[in-house]
Order: C-alpha cells, then structure tokens, then sequence
C-alpha cells in the first residue's frame, strides 16, 4: 500500500459499534500518559480494560481515579514488560481471571534520552522494554485472543523513528525489506545492535541518527508487526497494527510535544475500536490531522 493521508483524528461512531462490555482489552504502561487516556477512552465506550503499570502503587492509583471519579469498569494488574517472569505470572492472572482477550494495546516503553540526547548507555534495558516485551506478552497471551467475526486486534504503540527509511545500513535494510523477512532475522539485527553497543562501533554501522536505541528498538517492533500480520492474517481472526502517536507530551518528552497525550489516546482508541469490515492488518498509522497510513 502506498502512503497516503487521512484524517485519522474523527471520532468513534456508536454506529458502527462491534463491542460491549464483555469485550475485553489489555493496555500496557498505562499509569499515565497515552497508556493511561487510552484505558480511560476504552472504557468510556463501555470496554472492559486492564489497565497494567510496573509500579503497583501507581497503577493503584490510576484505576482508583478511573474508578472512583469516573465509574469506569477498569481493573489492574502488576506487569513489567522487560521481565519475563513478570509477563508470564501476568498471562497466568489473566487466563484465570479473563481466560479471553479481544485487544491488546502494546503501550509500555522507555527511552533515556533527552529530546536532543543520543547515548546508548541504556541500550539492552531499551531493547528489553520496547521490543522484547510485546514480543513475549503476544507470544504469552496469544491462546487467549478471543477467535470472532469481530476480529482481535494488537495495536502496538510505535514510532516514525524506527521507520526501515531510517536504517542507512544496506544490508540491514535489504534484509528489512524482503517480503519473507523472518523473526530470526529481526532478532539477529538486534544481537548484532546491542554488540555493536558494547564493542563501540555503534556510531559507524549505519544504525539510525535519532535516538538510536530507541529508534532500533521500534524498528525490531514495527518489523516484528509486519511479520505477524503476514502469519495471523484476518482469515485467522487476528490483525495486527502499529500506531505513531508523534511528538507527544509525556514524560518521555519531558512534556514537549505538539499535541497532548489524551489527543494521542484519542486516535489510539479510535484505532483499536475500528469496525471488522473496515479494519486492516499489517497497517502503519503515523500521527493525525491529518495522519499518514502506510503498509508497515
């Protein structure tokens, strides 16, 4: 598909409602920012949410003001993407608890830098939380994706910055291009980042400019997207979408941005609530009013 334009920032339409209150979605990160005003949009229309933090004191918090000033049915769950151990207790909780899941929005991730900041010190943790998390909580939940007409959806929160356009190795991006990229190979390109880290080539070998291990880190992700969508297409009752926000105000930007983060939620929810008949798979949405939509 080619890039094209398009509003992406219109509301959600009670006409083309697919869902109800036994529908059921996951967002990770979501204590605040766009994790937070993504849960608080969901359950506004009526979608049961989990809403998942790190920091239980945090993630307590945040649903006992959703809860308690708003009336929303919203539920948490201790979960730290970048330890396995932690997504595999979570997954345990929630097949016990839930046992089915419509959508998971993949939101959690972290970066070290400041806006014009590019050091790598905190590479392996970037890659851990960004890539390797999502990874292994859809690896994890992947049984529980509930099997409908109503198609399940994983909406992961991505950025421009790990477009394949950024990469100025040719071998990589040869690699990143080819219809048959596999996760094998997604997952040598990260190996072979983070040894370039602890080696000190990293600078040389053509990786992103921008906030490099970050901009990897969404790259292994958006790459990882493409590849699932291509094996779980719609036929198997699962799509698979990856949305840049753009400059948003969160902390990560240290509240500098173009838009705030219930703007950003505004569109991300909008997103993981489009109906069946109008949802694609293997999809970028990049930014809004008006937004860029491209094949991943």
């Amino acid at each position: 598909m080619e890039a094209k334009e398009q509003d992406l920032s219109s509301p959600i339409s009670s006409a083309t409602r697919w869902w109800s209150k036994d529908t059921v979605a996951i967002v990770t990160g979501a204590n605040k920012g766009i994790g937070f005003w993504l849960v608080k949009q969901l359950a506004e229309e009526g979608v049961t949410v989990i809403l998942t933090a790190r920091d239980v004191e945090r993630g307590c918090k945040a649903v006992e003001q959703l809860r308690d000033h708003h009336g929303l049915n919203v539920h948490f769950y201790q979960l730290d993407v970048s330890n396995p151990s932690s997504i595999k207790a979570f997954s345990s909780q929630f097949e016990k608890e839930f046992g089915v899941l419509d959508i998971l929005v993949n939101n959690a991730a972290v970066s070290f830098n400041d806006i014009h900041e590019n050091t790598v010190e905190h590479a392996e943790t970037v890659i851990k939380t960004n890539f390797y998390g999502p990874k292994l909580l859809i690896q994890s939940l992947f049984p529980m994706f509930r099997r409908s007409k109503s198609i399940s959806r994983i909406l992961n929160i991505s950025s421009r910055l790990g477009s394949i356009n950024k990469m100025k190795n040719p071998k990589m991006k040869e690699m990143l291009l080819s219809e048959s990229l596999s996760e094998e190979q997604i997952d040598g390109m990260v190996t072979s980042f983070l040894e370039s880290v602890n080696n000190g080539t990293w600078k040389s070998q053509g990786w992103p400019e921008i906030w490099t291990d970050y901009a990897v880190s969404k790259l292994a992700l958006n790459s990882y997207s493409r590849v699932l969508a291509r094996r779980c297409n719609k036929e198997y009752g699962l799509s698979v979408n990856c949305f840049c926000p753009g400059f948003t105000q969160t902390s990560m930007t240290k509240g500098k941005g173009t838009h705030t983060a219930h703007d950003a939620a505004e569109v991300g929810a909008r997103l993981a609530l489009l109906p069946p008949q109008h949802l694609p798979t293997g999809t970028f949405y990049i930014g809004f009013s008006p937004g860029i939509v491209s094949k991943l």
